[in-house]
This record gives structure tokens, sequence and C-alpha cells, in this order.
């Protein structure tokens, strides 16, 4: 090696230093924005939406929205979507417009979800304030965001996702009157509602229901030949020839078997991909969609039972085992009772009371993990309660017993 020549670099072979299926994953990231050529079926969504936030591109106060359907409709899309749109265009004639969102299933609070507004709002250059994390009442988080709104923005959309899961709609009765209370002077605010629950309106407080005047969009679920365009929309994630002719078709017809969801079958997509990468094959096939709609379905119950405390999950494993071991799907709080005690009692947890467990079960029932049903027992015998998981009880015990605690009940029932 004469000076001058600079030796190969070494690369360490526990990694992968090529990627041999994707082009351009960000594609498939529920996060990403797309364009309005790929989004597809919602062109009417999109100008009701348009059409509520429209007088902003003026300056002055959007229509309130509430908007309905399952997950994967395309509804947080579209807002995302048309609020960006907007923004954009509105900048065109000097007009400021920014957005907010805030996941409410994360930010339940009404402290919290202020916080966040005025944290994703803020400039501490242009506005002198902070938002510290903690330290300060939701009075002064308030103050704080009434200052930063007049002095940044002309309107500003706030998206509160997954809006029936915030403790208490103050929140709501505070932005939408905040100009008329004199809170802010110069800034407009409108605020667009997203919701899985249609009946969320009748949830309202008399006092909001005054205040917060609102339109209403539901999105439908789209049908398996919409999702195979949404999807065929988005194989430009992929290189070039990779996908099997069969893996969009199918990717399609499972997610509509579940409700029409986009957000799964994209989902599921990108697991095929990343699955396909893993076994070091050089394309995606049917059997990668099948593998991804497992780990898919794993992946998306691990995230909905996050944080749930150990006898949630033993009860909601009870549940499972029930389901896998009889012809049955639907179960007294009685049986799902008795099956719960033999496992706390085998792995030496604490035992609830059979009521505690029922009211864990009506907040599983809320988070639609399962269903709850009351049944009469007949004239003058009460009423009793049955539930039914929502999810596959395959599923729900392949992610409880990745749990350490409850291993030993991973073969049960199979």
């Amino acid at each position: 090696m004469t000076a001058g020549d600079s030796p190969e670099k070494e690369r360490d072979s526990l990694f992968r230093y090529e990627e041999p299926i994707f082009a351009r994953e960000e594609l498939l990231d529920i996060r990403h924005i797309p364009g309005p050529d790929r989004i597809v079926g919602r062109d009417t969504h999109m100008q009701r939406v348009a059409n509520a936030v429209n007088p902003a591109i003026f300056g002055r106060p959007p229509k309130h929205l509430l908007v309905y359907g399952k997950t994967g409709t395309g509804k947080s899309l579209v807002s995302r979507h048309v609020t960006q749109r907007l923004a954009t265009e509105a900048a065109k004639d000097e007009v400021i417009v920014r957005t907010a969102f805030v996941d409410c299933g994360e930010e339940n609070t009404e402290t919290s979800a202020v916080k966040t507004i005025a944290a994703q709002l803020n400039d501490p250059d242009e506005t002198g304030v902070t938002v510290p994390e903690r330290g300060l009442s939701t009075g002064d988080y308030y103050k704080r965001l009434w200052h930063i709104l007049d002095t940044r923005s002309d309107v500003v959309i706030v998206l509160l996702d997954e809006i029936d899961m915030l403790e208490d709609d103050e929140i709501l009765r505070k932005l939408s009157r905040a100009g008329e209370n004199g809170r802010i002077e110069r800034c407009s605010v409108g605020v667009i509602g997203i919701s899985n629950k249609i009946d969320y309106p009748d949830q309202l407080t008399e006092r909001v229901k005054s205040s917060f005047q609102h339109d209403e969009i539901v999105f439908k679920p789209y049908a398996a030949d919409q999702l195979s365009e949404i999807l065929n929309n988005r194989k430009d994630a992929f290189r070039e020839g990779v996908l099997g002719n069969d893996v969009i078709p199918l990717t399609s017809a499972l997610a509509a078997q579940e409700h029409g969801d986009a957000r799964k079958a994209i989902d599921i997509l990108r697991n095929a991909g990343r699955i396909a990468t893993e076994e070091e094959t050089p394309e995606v096939t049917v059997k990668h969609v099948r593998k991804a709609k497992e780990r898919t379905e794993a992946d998306r119950f691990n995230e909905i039972i996050a944080g749930t405390p150990i006898q949630g999950k033993a009860i909601l494993l009870a549940l499972a085992l029930l389901t896998l071991m009889t012809d049955e799907s639907e179960f007294s709080t009685k049986r799902v009772y008795d099956t719960y005690t033999k496992i706390v009692d085998e792995i030496g947890m604490d035992r609830l009371s059979e009521r505690r467990v029922n009211e864990i079960l009506q907040e599983q029932a809320f988070l639609n993990v399962i269903n709850s049903t009351r049944t009469s027992r007949g004239r003058g015998r009460g009423v009793y309660s049955k539930h039914r998981l929502l999810e596959d009880a395959t599923i729900v015990k392949k992610v409880i017993t990745a749990d350490g605690r409850f291993e030993s009940y991973e073969d049960i029932g199979i």
C-alpha cells in the first residue's frame, strides 16, 4: 500500500448495509401525510373539512368539527392533510395559520392537552415564554397558551384525536369561547375533534353543548377495492419487482375483513416487507403477508394494553383462555372470575374481588378490547354481565404470555 492509499473500510458483519426490499419505507409510516393523489375515496370528506376551515384563509374563525369513523377510515389523515394545505394557502395572503395535534389517548387530561397545544405552537424567542413539562397549574398553562396564540398566529386549528379519551370536555368549552371571553384578541381558534364513537356528542356536558357549536362528518369504512388502490398508491415504498402479484390483493382482503381499516392494511404491508428482509428473501410473498397480519395484530394489541396493570392482563388472559378452550365466545363475569383466580393463585398474585374484576372488564370494554353486555336472568332475578373479546384470542394470549409472569400459559388452549 503506497502513501495516500486508504484501506478499505471494514464493516461489522452483524449489520446489513443494503436495503433489498424497501425504496421509501416512510411511505408506509402511519404518521406520513401523503399528497392528494395518494388519498383514496375521500374527496367529499376533504371538501367538507375544507369548507369548515375555509374562513381561516381570510383570518376569520373557522367552524368547529367533530369527525367520526372506525379506526383506519382516514379521519386523522384527511384532517391533517387539509389543515396542512390550508396553512400553505393562507400564507400566500400573509395570514398565519398554525395547527396543533393532540393524541388524547396519550394526553387525556385537560392539563396535559393544553400543555401539548401550547408547546407545539410556541417559539420562546418570539413569545418570551416557555412551556415547562411540569410545575404550572392548568390555569397558568392556559394563560401561556393565550399569549402564544395572540403573539404568533392569526388562526389556530386544534386537532384532538381520540377526543372521547379525554377525562372531561372542559378544554372544548375554553377553546371555543376563548375569543368571546376575551382570552385572545387577534387570534381565532377552530377545533377538529376526531373520534371512533359516533355517540360522543351525547357524552358532552350541557355547558359544552351550548358553547361548542359544530358540524359533523362521518367516515365510512373502506371497501376492499379502495384498500387495494390505497396500497397500490404506496407500492413505490418498495423496490421495483419485489412485490409478488398476490400481495396487495391479499393484504386488501384481510384488512377489508377488519372493517375496512386502511391503517391496518398499510401496517400489514410494511410488516410483510420487514419479514421478507429479515428472512433475506428477494421477494415479498403471500406467506409474508400472513405472517405480517399476525405480527400487526400483536403489535396493535400490545399498544392497546401498554400500561395495563398486571391484574388487568391476568383478567384478559382468563377471557382469552376461555375463548380458546371452549366452543363459546361470550362469558359471564363469574366464569371469567373463576378462571382468573386459578391464574393468580398459580403464579402467586393477590386475588381481586369479583366486583373489582367486573369493573376492570368494563374499563377494557371502554377501550374496545372487549365487548360487554348486560343480560337479564328473568323477572325479579336481576341482571348479569357477559364479556367477549374483540381481539383474536390467540393474539391476546401471545401478547400477554410474552410477559414472563404468564409464560407457563403459553401452550395452553392451542
